[in-house]
């Protein structure tokens, strides 16, 4: 059968391996290594099957009420969907346009973000982190819009709350998408929702795979102006008017309302952090400060190689900028123990 051109180039992203067969500990794709909060599990044990049988609610109401009042915004302002790829996928539709002027990215950034453009015919220009891997915000302003992670991944280093006011007052009323996967293990910026009072331009993306460990049940939301919100929801009814099921609205909304869990798991994984990054520098690593449920750790290739010998998956990228690191998710302390003897000995 004859298959478009699109389909035969277009390069996909590549997610972290899924090994099958030998056991590993896997820190290769920055799961939380702590089970979701036991009130997911009694969504779970509550849900009614028979539910099932019918199409979810479109409007999601009760999820978004939940996301709503923890991020201290108006209902409206709240779009859901199936992970955040698919909120970014749909944000990057609704934003920007085919052919047009360029959407302006870091060079060393999320992968995920120059596929959506292809995938949409949008145009890309980069720009080159600094030495030290930040970003410099003021060089993302000559374009349509401008796309960051923050913090940023692969190299877990933040952007100041301030820097990023900067960027939105400089680009007008072109978008800024703020993608804040990993806001939650952040301790030296803060996210970027509160900026919405006074920028109209800006969407901040979240997801509940990382920090409520729900990473198997693919749900994202983004937060934005009501306008915004209602041209995603148009988009998004253009390819899939039912993303979030039944089960997914009703496991995150539980997820959501679990504060005092959320934010218990959340410091373990800080606190594990600090200490293994602390070791490493101590044997002579070079890693990045990180701001995220990871760590860049210095080593490439070969400790990639070696700790996959050893039964350990960390995530190493080819691109020329980052080769010479691996990305390491922060597992339990138990964890993170197997890692440290498989790599220092």
């Amino acid at each position: 059968m004859k298959l478009s051109r699109f389909s035969m180039s277009v390069e996909p992203y590549a997610a972290g391996e899924q090994p099958r067969g030998k056991r590993f500990v896997k820190l290769n794709t920055n799961e939380n290594p702590y089970p979701p909060a036991p009130e997911c599990a009694k969504a779970i044990k509550s849900f009614d099957a028979d539910r099932l049988k019918l199409y979810p609610g479109i409007a999601a109401r009760e999820l978004r009420e939940a996301i709503a009042e923890k991020e201290n915004v108006g209902v409206d302002c709240v779009f859901v969907g199936n992970g955040s790829d698919e909120v970014l996928s749909l944000a990057f539709r609704a934003l920007f346009d085919p052919h047009g002027e360029p959407v302006v990215f870091p060079s060393v950034t999320y992968s995920f973000y120059p596929v959506f453009c292809s995938m949409y015919g949008i145009n890309t220009a980069t720009v080159e982190n600094e030495a030290d891997f930040t970003v410099a915000v003021e060089k993302l302003t000559d374009g349509q819009g401008a796309v960051i992670a923050n913090p940023n991944a692969p190299t877990s280093l933040p952007i100041d709350l301030d820097d990023i006011e900067t960027l939105l007052s400089r680009m007008g009323e072109r978008p800024v998408i703020v993608d804040e996967a990993y806001i939650d293990f952040a301790r030296r910026t803060r996210s970027a929702v509160p900026l919405l009072k006074r920028y109209d331009n800006l969407v901040v993306v979240k997801t509940f795979s990382k920090s409520y460990s729900l990473a198997g049940i693919r749900c994202g939301y983004m937060i934005a102006g009501p306008e915004t919100v209602a041209a995603l929801e148009r988009v998004r009814d253009c390819f899939n008017s039912y993303p979030v099921d039944s089960l997914c609205q009703a496991v995150c909304t539980a997820a959501i309302k679990a504060t005092g869990y959320h934010e218990a798991s959340v410091q373990k994984v800080v606190e594990t952090r600090t200490r293994v990054m602390k070791i490493l520098r101590t044997a002579g690593y070079e890693v990045l400060e990180s701001d995220t449920n990871f760590l860049l750790v210095s080593g490439g290739e070969r400790d990639y190689l070696k700790l996959k010998d050893r039964g350990v998956l960390v995530r190493w990228f080819s691109a020329e900028r980052v080769r010479g690191y691996t990305r390491v998710s922060v597992g339990s302390d138990e964890e993170m123990d197997v890692y440290l003897r498989a790599l220092l000995k």
